[in-house]
């Protein structure tokens, strides 16, 4: 498949066992039309998505100080079939793909499930070749431009105040709990962001975590950040 060290190139990536590419890019409609025993990227896909998964989590968990709901969500709009279907546009993935006559004709090349899928499988193949570092390599990018291209749908509040606070080393920031209320399973909090000895925010949540998040969206709104 010469169109390989085309994608290759495109992905920043040489892979040593060609077998797994041509893997990634099979669908399993293609592996039904020939007659030879051809192998499909369906168990690829089902590696990579958990690849993927580990990858966004760990580049997430970093750099956003939010609690874990946040996180999860954060995640799912990421690695879901919407986004990775536009990862996939970028370099043209759907062009690769070895698809059966009837997918062919119904459009199957720019369709997001077959593209997307076919995504995790590269990734997978990646990964079996190369190890985590060259499929983070090949991730993380994306990851990066879409967060980057659109406004994530958390802010870490507590980090943003946090650096710009830390502009003046002698300022010191911290957060009190000054309320808890309600049964275990439906707690509420109440948490003031102190800038020294002034109260510079204030929020509310259902954990502590969530209200020192909108404790320092206040103090930044103040701001005017």
């Amino acid at each position: 498949m010469p169109e390989i060290a085309r994608l290759e190139k495109e992905i920043g990536y040489i892979f040593q066992d060609k077998s797994l590419i041509e893997v990634a890019l099979t669908h399993s409609s293609y592996a039904n039309e020939v007659k030879r025993r051809t192998k499909y990227n369906e168990r690829l896909e089902f590696l990579g998505d958990a690849v993927l998964s580990i990858i966004v989590s760990d580049y997430l968990f970093h750099k956003f100080h939010l609690p874990e709901g946040e996180l999860t969500k954060l995640r799912a709009s990421l690695v879901c079939e919407k986004t990775l279907d536009l990862f996939a546009q970028k370099i043209a993935l759907g062009e690769y793909l070895r698809l059966g006559k009837g997918e062919e004709m119904t459009g199957g090349r720019k369709r997001p499930s077959i593209c997307s899928d076919a995504f995790e499988a590269l990734i997978a193949a990646i990964y079996l070749d190369g190890g985590i570092e060259p499929a983070r390599a090949f991730v993380l990018p994306f990851v990066v431009g879409m967060l980057e291209e659109h406004a994530t749908p958390f802010k870490d509040y507590k980090t943003l105040l946090q650096e710009i606070i830390q502009q003046n080393p002698e300022e010191r920031l911290h957060y009190v709990l000054v309320e808890e209320s309600g049964p275990d399973h439906d707690k509420h909090f109440v948490v003031e962001v102190h800038l020294n000895s002034n109260v510079i925010g204030s929020g509310e949540g259902r954990s502590k975590k969530t209200a020192e998040q909108q404790a320092a969206r206040r103090a930044l709104e103040l701001m005017g950040k």
